[in-house]
């Protein structure tokens, strides 16, 4: 799900996620209990977690689907209202996973207001509860067949909720001579570079602001508002709205966003903005003034894909080799990053992983606005975590060293993460599928199709409330999927049973004997590291093709390296013993009506697994790659549904995947010592190795 339109002069932006609800209705139920005032008004956490419940259900009992397994590794909670006098879950020591969204975008986004967008930040928070809701600009009514269990709207910070008062006749700020011109905008306002529309998006493009909306006061004014919103739908346990917003930085079209996250219930005063520095070093002395205010923060860069190769680069901003001080800083500022979202996966590119069958997957490769290719070193993620280990053994500290998440960046105030149920994410520009699949380029220079849905962020956290999740996310317990609920988990550890996975205590033995995804594992090396991985499909999409797990490393040429294991395969498959390959697991989609039969793949897949190539002198980093059969995607259905012509920009099926934050080896200081004595020849990527089981 995975790729995305920019929009007519415009600068596009970011976004999260977390837990699956045990069915459309509770949302709905959820929604208009909170609107009624039937929940707890004024419950403090305290309070709340006074309360007690019983125990979660396992992992998959939620639901009675033939698509998922019971058997659970974990045990995550049916989502139950929190009426009056309903009882919060107790929190789960083990953790529950929880899918939501982390990048999203209403009209009180300048560049989403420019392209039509009316939806507000209640419309947003409606619809990622299950409630039905009306597309701003046409009126269609949408709903998402699956709600969340978390929500960030992260507006852009710079005109932070200005737009929406500028047309609001109730308010003082509709009445300036720019409101007027702003209301009245006439034919063609988005290419009229004097209209009030061209007037914004130039300001964001330059970082040069309307000084008169910006003032102090009516920012702050706006992030209250915002806050109200945000802890009239958050309710602790049940359904989380994260404190959060967007800082937009966009260097020569080059894209340097962050979205920042706030763990209590207020955030700042206002949100820092690129009109206040476009320069990321600013931002983390603004985050770091926060943090020792009190106010634990801390930000998550996207779209490395469309940075022009600055996202993951040994430099550092403004130019020159990157410091240790500068690394230092990025790490404690940034834990995770955003892989994919609708303009784009920033896993891996097939330049870059060129034996990588699967790194050919919802590629968006153009600036933002630009009209020209994004250089692909240094702007993908795969590389980044080794580039970065490189820096550790240069300066002693890694500045990408990040876990992983997904979002939207949707413009329309709504996450839609499920290809059979996309409605655009740009406002006018896409809103019906007669414009999503109109051949043509944007100004960006992709094809319209390219665009894709939102990925989904999916948490590991004790309860669903805003510090279990934020904090889950600051210790990078996380993992991003292409849209699809996939479940996952993943450990590492130096002395794990063989048959782990199957164990009835499999999550608890894990923790105690290794650590998760997102962590480091111990400094000893007697033996090659074992990994448990386990993963069930999501009981909305296909079943489960692999489960791979991707290994990055700094090789005994001092290079950039990688290599593929495929670690657990569906339907019994078996390498070819000639040439290692595995065959496909195949292709069940009948284009003619956009569907498939889930006769093929698996429904779970799990494996306990030893590095074969393990060197205890080498840096590596390990993360999973879990695929799913193929199935149609969002432009296949659309076709289909209105009797339009397939794209031939994008393939007609997708495989869905979900990838785990990593878990990082780096040897004791004896064995580094051995590694620096080796021959250094380069810090270029070095040419990839497809290594099947």
């Amino acid at each position: 799900m995975k790729t995305a339109t920019t929009t007519k002069a415009i600068l596009v932006a970011s976004a999260c996620a977390v837990l699956l609800l045990a069915c459309t209705s509770q949302g709905s139920d959820l929604l208009s209990a909170v609107e009624s005032g039937t929940w707890i008004a004024s419950m403090s956490d305290t309070e709340a977690a006074s309360l007690t419940s019983a125990a979660p259900a396992p992992l998959g009992a939620e639901r009675a689907d033939a698509g998922r397994s019971t058997s659970s590794g974990g045990s995550e909670p049916a989502r139950r209202l929190r009426k009056k006098g309903t009882p919060r879950p107790k929190p789960n020591p083990l953790k529950n996973v929880y899918f939501g969204e982390q990048h999203l975008h209403t009209a009180a986004s300048p560049d989403a207001f420019a392209v039509g967008t009316r939806a507000t930040w209640e419309d947003a928070y409606k619809y990622a509860l299950g409630q039905e809701v009306k597309l701003s600009t046409t009126g269609e009514k949408i709903k998402k067949s699956t709600p969340y269990d978390f929500v960030a709207i992260t507006d852009h910070s710079e005109y932070f909720g200005v737009m929406p008062r500028l047309i609001d006749p109730k308010d003082p700020l509709s009445k300036s001579k720019f409101a007027k011109k702003l209301q009245n905008p006439g034919k063609g306002a988005m290419t009229d570079p004097d209209s009030a529309i061209s007037v914004i998006l130039r300001s964001l493009i330059t970082s040069v602001p309307m000084k008169e909306y910006v003032t102090p006061e009516m920012i702050q004014d706006n992030w209250k508002r915002y806050v109200s919103a945000a802890n009239k739908y958050n309710r602790p346990g049940h359904f989380t709205a994260l404190i959060a917003y967007e800082w937009t930085s966009i260097p020569n079209g080059r894209n340097m966003h962050r979205n920042v996250f706030f763990r209590n219930d207020t955030g700042p005063k206002a949100p820092f903005s690129a009109f206040d520095s476009y320069y990321p070093e600013d931002l983390w002395t603004y985050l770091e003034a926060q943090r020792n205010a009190g106010n634990e923060c801390f930000a998550i860069p996207h779209n490395g894909n469309v940075s022009d190769g600055w996202m993951y680069s040994p430099n550092e901003f403004l130019g020159g080799p990157m410091d240790a001080r500068y690394a230092k800083r990025q790490a404690q500022n940034e834990p995770l990053t955003e892989i994919i979202q609708t303009k784009g996966s920033s896993d891996t590119h097939p330049l870059l992983s060129p034996s990588d069958e699967f790194a050919d997957f919802e590629l968006f490769q153009n600036m933002i606005n630009v009209g020209q290719p994004s250089q692909v070193k240094y702007g993908y993620y795969r590389q980044g975590m080794v580039q970065g280990m490189i820096l550790e053994d240069e300066l002693g500290a890694n500045p990408y060293k990040m876990g992983i998440v997904s979002g939207a960046d949707s413009h329309s105030a709504y996450s839609n993460n499920e290809e059979f149920n996309f409605h655009g994410s740009h406002g006018a520009t896409d809103d019906v599928a007669q414009k999503r699949l109109k051949p043509g380029m944007s100004p960006s220079g992709e094809p319209g199709a390219v665009v894709g849905t939102a990925g989904a962020t999916a948490v590991w956290a004790e309860e669903n409330t805003r510090a279990s999740i934020f904090d889950a996310m600051k210790r990078k317990e996380t993992y991003g999927t292409s849209g699809s609920l996939i479940r996952l988990r993943f450990f590492g550890g130096w002395k794990y049973p063989g048959n782990l996975v199957k164990d009835k205590n499999f999550v608890e033995k894990a923790y105690k004997g290794g650590v998760p995804m997102g962590g480091d594992l111990p400094k000893k090396a007697s033996k090659a590291p074992t990994f448990a991985v386990w993963a069930t499909k999501d009981p909305e999409s296909g079943n489960l093709d692999r489960i791979q797990i991707i290994k990055g490393f700094i090789n005994k040429w001092g290079r950039t390296d990688e290599k593929i294991y495929d670690v657990a395969l569906s339907d019994g498959r078996k390498p070819d013993p000639k040439t290692g390959k595995v065959p496909p697991v195949g292709n069940t989609v009948d284009l003619k009506t956009a569907t498939y039969t889930n006769d093929i793949g698996d429904t779970q897949l799990s494996a306990m697994w030893t590095d074969p190539d393990f060197d205890p002198t080498e840096r590596a980093v390990y993360y999973v790659r879990v695929l799913e059969i193929p199935t149609p995607r969002w432009s296949t259905y659309d076709a289909v549904r209105h009797n339009l012509p397939m794209s031939k920009d994008v393939p007609a099926t997708i495989q869905e995947r979900a990838w785990s934050s990593p878990i990082w080896y780096t040897p004791s200081e004896d064995l580094l010592i051995k590694t620096k004595l080796k021959k250094k020849t380069g810090q270029d990527w070095g040419a990839t190795t497809y290594h099947p089981k």
